[in-house]
């Protein structure tokens, strides 16, 4: 797997709604699962949300079930995550990673070998 360029954060008042992307560079990305993770300033990096290869399986941490959505492209080498009714606490960076793995059911950051740089996410109350 290449590099991961996160894009799409920004400020966002609470209730509403913006989309992260996550591109990959390289031919192999469908046979990575994708992942999102989170840091709020102070905080562990959070496990948010994460999608096997073929988007067969997608997992949610408790926080976020209901209000994001994580999917992929494998033709553009994109994996999404589309947030909304945000919250206040939804305030973090949020940096996708991969794993050379078909299955995404790992919740750990160690679990995960290759990671963007990460994109600012603020909501506002």
């Amino acid at each position: 797997q290449g590099q991961l360029v996160e894009s799409g954060g920004g400020l966002v008042q609470a209730g509403g709604s913006l989309r992260l992307s996550c591109t990959a560079s390289g031919s192999s990305f469908m046979m990575y699962s994708m992942a999102w993770f989170r840091q709020a300033p102070g905080k562990e990096r959070e496990f948010v949300a994460s999608i096997s290869t073929s988007a067969i399986n997608t997992y949610y941490g408790d926080s976020v079930k209901g209000r994001l959505i994580i999917s992929r492209d494998d033709d553009k080498g994109t994996v999404y995550l589309q947030m909304n009714k945000m919250k206040t606490e939804d305030t973090a960076v949020y940096y996708c990673a991969a794993r050379a793995a078909r299955t995404a059911f790992y919740y750990n950051v160690d679990d995960w070998h290759n990671w963007g740089q990460g994109t600012q996410v603020t909501v506002s109350s």
